[in-house]
């Protein structure tokens, strides 16, 4: 059977454009349960080691304007963990549009110990309560002419635009359970000299634990988790995540978004410093978008991976 292509291209350029008309829609990583410094300011410094990491979805994608993701972010801790510094760059496109932000982070954290008379010889997990600020640059460009829409002035001419971000974050961790909440882009459009520029400033909260399957035995550890996501313009959005990992060598993952789609991970450790992992999103209804392959790859510097 013949193959679409102009029709799948005019779909997704429309829908690209719709979006922007109303409010940019911001991408949601399936490898935020890998690199959670991409939504979150505050991780960054959380390992006292530092990590950089890169990932790439959608480079499979086949037809002109579907979605295509690349970020790589780099953190790491100061003044015995108290401090973190990060920085990174995302780039994004879909449709007609396309976006690159880069950004600088700084985290700040407050350790606590609730058990009162502890001595001073006995250890014990820190509670942790970070927060995180992001500042950079938005470029954004949306291909508007290439529609070849007449007679209608919002797509009279393309957009480009070099804007500043900003964002915050804050993240509270205690032993095996952390929850935290961010807005990556707190300035939104409010800079923008152009009327049919409208960003949206969306808005996350992540939680997760982590446990053994065995009191004696920690061969394999479960790492439940969800996301929540709300977007002026878009469906408030729920993740729920589940992994496990078997000896720091090798870790599966599954999830379900209420967009009615399906994530699945697959990776190994390498060496105690690296960690490769692919991501394979499947998106339920007549979504034109179609499926998306991607994959992460990390490093942690000093005792790597085995330390987490």
């Amino acid at each position: 059977m013949k193959k679409n292509y102009p029709i799948y291209f005019l779909i997704l350029t429309v829908l690209g454009s719709t979006l922007s008309l109303q409010a940019q829609q911001t991408p949601v990583f399936t490898e935020y349960n890998y690199n959670p410094f991409l939504i979150n300011s505050a991780y960054a410094g959380t390992n006292l080691d530092a990590e950089a990491t890169l990932s790439n979805s959608g480079f499979n994608n086949q037809f002109p304007g579907t979605p295509k993701n690349f970020a790589f972010t780099f953190s790491t801790a100061l003044n015995d963990g108290k401090m973190g510094l990060g920085a990174g760059v995302i780039n994004d496109e879909i449709g007609v549009t396309s976006s690159t932000q880069v950004f600088a982070a700084y985290s700040y954290k407050l350790f606590f110990d609730f058990k009162q008379n502890r001595p001073y010889w006995q250890l014990y997990e820190r509670t942790v309560l970070s927060f995180g600020v992001t500042a950079g640059a938005l470029l954004y460009n949306e291909d508007l002419l290439q529609l070849g829409i007449q007679d209608d002035p919002n797509f009279a001419e393309n957009i480009d635009a070099t804007l500043p971000s900003a964002g915050v974050g804050i993240l509270f961790g205690h032993s095996n359970f952390f929850i935290g909440a961010s807005m990556p882009n707190v300035i939104g459009d409010a800079f923008s000299n152009q009327d049919n520029l409208k960003l949206s400033r969306p808005v996350y909260g992540y939680t997760g634990y982590y446990f053994s399957t065995s009191r004696f035995n920690d061969d394999f550890i479960l790492k439940p988790s969800m996301l929540f996501k709300y977007e002026n313009g878009a469906p408030f959005q729920i993740d729920v995540n589940m992994g496990i990992s078997y000896k720091n060598s090798f870790e599966l993952g599954l999830g379900y978004r209420t967009s009615s789609s399906i994530n699945f991970a697959a990776g190994f450790y390498l060496l105690k410093n690296f960690r490769a992992m692919y991501n394979y999103t499947q998106r339920g209804g007549d979504a034109p978008i179609g499926n998306t392959h991607g994959i992460i790859l990390s490093y942690r510097a000093g005792n790597g991976f085995a330390s987490r």
